[in-house]
């Protein structure tokens, strides 16, 4: 399959790689064109920079592109291409975003967090796939398949839910791991300590349902160290974490007492 992209981040650089090992990458598209230029160079690839010099022979075009660019780029290019697939990598964009302006789109969106420091187990990442046409559908999935066992088709109602949960399972979770490892430089304690702790806890909640393996002092309603830590955090002049730090306490022991 010939295969061309739009954008060049983490998504496109990733799939990019991945795409080929088993097809032609025909050219990358990028608004900067030395950014084009670095991923087409690792995937034998042309860089461009003008919408005007798509491809037009190529099988499947993937705007890997930020959520609110996704339709600007496919009103500028739908009148130029006529067979051409194309498809978002979004999780939370609808598919009539595109479908609206191009009949022949879909979706292939990917359930995983993207960094240039680490690299996808393709195998075991969840791809979710969406198409207007059957025969679109057919192609994506097979594509899919190439990458990876776990191959869904999903709508784009079921894609935001999942999307929706990924920012509470990766992002916040993420950002929680940022929060005590600030609460831990303040006193110059090793943040590598907390480890085995953080990899047991994910561990469990892919085993178990979450709110089953539950623990903590707010989980007990362990009052007197919930006041404890929050006071610690005031001597510490952190009243934003403080806050959180209330937030979800309370969340915890709300969703356990009606539980109980």
């Amino acid at each position: 399959m010939r295969i061309s992209f739009i954008g060049s981040g983490k998504v496109a650089t990733h799939l990019a790689h991945a795409f080929a090992q088993q097809h032609q990458i025909v050219q990358i598209l990028s608004r900067h064109l030395e950014h084009a230029e670095k991923l087409a160079s690792q995937v034998g690839a042309q860089a461009i920079n003008e919408y005007n010099r798509i491809n037009p022979n190529t099988d499947l075009l993937v705007l890997a592109v930020s959520d609110q660019a996704i339709s600007q780029v496919v009103q500028s290019i739908h009148t130029l291409l006529e067979h051409v697939l194309i498809v978002h990598t979004s999780g939370s964009t609808d598919l009539k975003v595109l479908s609206d302006f191009y009949p022949n789109a879909g979706v292939f969106y990917p359930l995983q967090t993207f960094s240039f420091e680490s690299e996808i187990n393709w195998t075991e990442t969840p791809l979710f796939i969406e198409a207007i046409q059957e025969k679109s559908g057919r192609i994506l999935n097979d594509l899919a398949n190439s990458l990876s066992k776990r191959v869904y088709s999903y709508s784009s109602a079921q894609r935001l839910s999942l999307h929706l949960a990924a920012v509470f399972a990766c992002n916040f979770s993420n950002y929680c791991y940022d929060m005590a490892k600030q609460i831990v430089d303040q006193q110059h304690v090793d943040f590598s300590l907390l480890y085995p702790l953080m990899l047991e806890t994910a561990k469990k909640a892919t085993q178990y349902n979450p709110m089953q393996v539950q623990t903590g002092p707010a989980a007990r309603q362990d009052y007197n160290i919930l006041k404890m830590h929050q006071n610690l955090l005031q001597k510490a002049d952190r009243s934003d974490l403080k806050e959180i730090y209330q937030i979800l306490s309370q969340a915890i022991i709300h969703r356990h007492h009606l539980e109980s």
